[in-house]
């Protein structure tokens, strides 16, 4: 008899190197079509009425800056950055999962945002709100300490959202490293990618809910809830999140600089004080420890690391092209 065919690992390993490769190639392509100088002759004081929204935003309450980062974030892993998450309507992506918990204020800000540069008679109905949102996170960064990039742009905002896919598409808290490996490969970002975006909890806070798992002990805890944590952190963190804690409780990501962005989310990892599984886990695994060592003791190391990563993030599943599911929205946080 002839030797049977196999059709396990080999075929799924090739099945994995195509999906890659096509994510690269989009990827690449997303990079060709985008353009630093896109507006430059319809829109061309952009930047700067965005800038002028965030700064403005900004002095009225801080919690705009890691809301605006963390909307642009949850925008690219859902359907590529398209706005699709600033949609309201019956199948809305922020009334799903993670979603539910954006910041008031970082729509706010985008609306401000959109109206400031429409305001502007060149640029009426010119420039996305993906770009918009895309010019925005960078400007938050900027605001708070954090490294000045330049943005590509480009992209056009879908016209509809998913929130069915919304919950498979986001990062949980209690995630391992190989859980966020795999995700943040799915979008073309490699570890350090990812652990460089990571950083970007050095502001803004979360919810007790994403970690009170590690501050007691539940029965049948699943183990990635318990990656090491600073004894004298976590009684503090049982004061903040008690049993009967509120749902709207919350606790600062990086608790020693939490209006600065810099590299002390780093430190805190290093010191056991991550309140996130998935963010302690990237000290904890050995396989990522020396990136986060490494960022924790070079501050420019981080900012160069994160300019890359959110450069390629913003190149997800962009739509450059306009056609059925793609245009410029009169308005970014409403149905038109």
């Amino acid at each position: 008899m002839g030797q049977r065919r196999r059709s396990g690992p080999r075929r799924q390993s090739q099945s994995v190197v195509v999906v890659v490769a096509v994510l690269l190639a989009t990827a690449a392509c997303a990079a060709a079509q985008l353009s630093q100088s896109y507006y430059a002759s319809t829109c061309p004081n952009v930047e700067a009425l965005v800038r002028g929204a965030v700064t403005q935003k900004l002095k009225e309450t801080f919690n705009a800056a890691p809301g605006t980062l963390r909307l642009f974030f949850h925008d690219c892993f859902v359907r590529g950055c398209d706005a699709s998450v600033l949609i309201a309507g019956p199948d809305d992506e922020h009334s799903a999962g993670a979603d539910t918990t954006l910041s008031p204020d970082a729509l706010d800000l985008i609306t401000r945002a959109k109206a400031a540069v429409d305001a502007d008679a060149q640029c009426a109905n010119k420039v996305s709100c993906a770009d918009i949102l895309a010019l925005a996170a960078r400007d938050v960064v900027s605001q708070a300490g954090g490294p000045y990039y330049q943005v590509e742009l480009g992209r056009l905002d879908g016209k509809v959202g998913t929130r069915a896919v919304v919950k498979h598409s986001l990062p949980g808290a209690a995630f391992d490293l190989d859980q966020l490996n795999k995700l943040f490969a799915t979008n073309g970002l490699t570890q350090t990618d990812m652990i460089a975006l990571s950083g970007g909890h050095t502001i803004g806070v979360t919810h007790c809910d994403k970690f009170v798992r590690r501050l007691y002990q539940f029965k049948g805890a699943a183990p990635q809830y318990s990656p090491p944590m600073n004894l004298a952190f976590l009684r503090q963190m049982r004061q903040t999140c008690p049993l009967s804690y509120s749902p709207t409780t919350v606790a600062m990501l990086d608790a020693v600089t939490p209006n600065k962005f810099d590299n002390g989310y780093f430190q805190t990892l290093q010191q056991l004080k991550g309140l996130l599984a998935s963010d302690q886990v990237l000290f904890a695994d050995r396989r990522s420890r020396a990136t986060v060592n490494y960022f924790a003791a070079n501050q420019t190391a981080f900012f160069d690391a994160f300019v890359a990563a959110i450069t390629k993030l913003g190149r997800v599943g962009v739509k450059t092209a306009a056609g059925s599911d793609a245009e410029i929205r009169r308005v970014c946080t409403k149905v038109n």
